[in-house]
């Protein structure tokens, strides 16, 4: 069975992510191609191109380049043949994971509400002004 594999560009329109932060990612070992053309253009597979996507996902997070190395590193393996124990302590740092990126999301929603209920006031306080100068809305 033959892979597809991806230039960076289509990789990168598909992902969302810059050439550079692709680029970046690599250098830093986070998701290298799989290989490369003769002319040494980056390729990446369909299995790279979910690497990269979980790694964005995982940016507003603020989960740390190791961080997010270790749960790619643990989602390969449990995507192979591994021995029970050893499946059971992977997906026990698997659940750490999602443990951790539910409190971020829930520190997320807190800001979200925050921000919001300034961007709220702040817009009553524009229409108060409006109408007290007598300007339209």
């Amino acid at each position: 069975m033959e892979r597809v594999m991806h230039q960076i560009g289509e990789v990168a329109e598909a992902v969302g992510l810059s050439l550079r932060t692709i680029r970046h990612y690599e250098e830093v070992g986070l998701v290298p191609p799989s290989g490369r053309t003769a002319g040494g253009f980056r390729l990446y597979t369909d299995d790279d191109v979910e690497r990269l996507r979980v790694v964005k996902q995982m940016k507003p997070l603020d989960f740390t380049l190791e961080e997010m190395r270790d749960l790619l590193q643990v989602r390969e393996w449990l995507a192979g043949d591994v021995a029970v124990d050893e499946r059971e302590s992977l997906v026990g740092r698997l659940a750490m994971y999602a443990a951790a990126a539910q409190a971020r999301c829930e520190t997320l929603r807190s800001q979200v509400e925050s921000a919001e209920a300034i961007t709220a006031s702040l817009r009553r306080e524009v229409s108060r002004s409006r109408r007290a100068s007598g300007s339209r809305p």
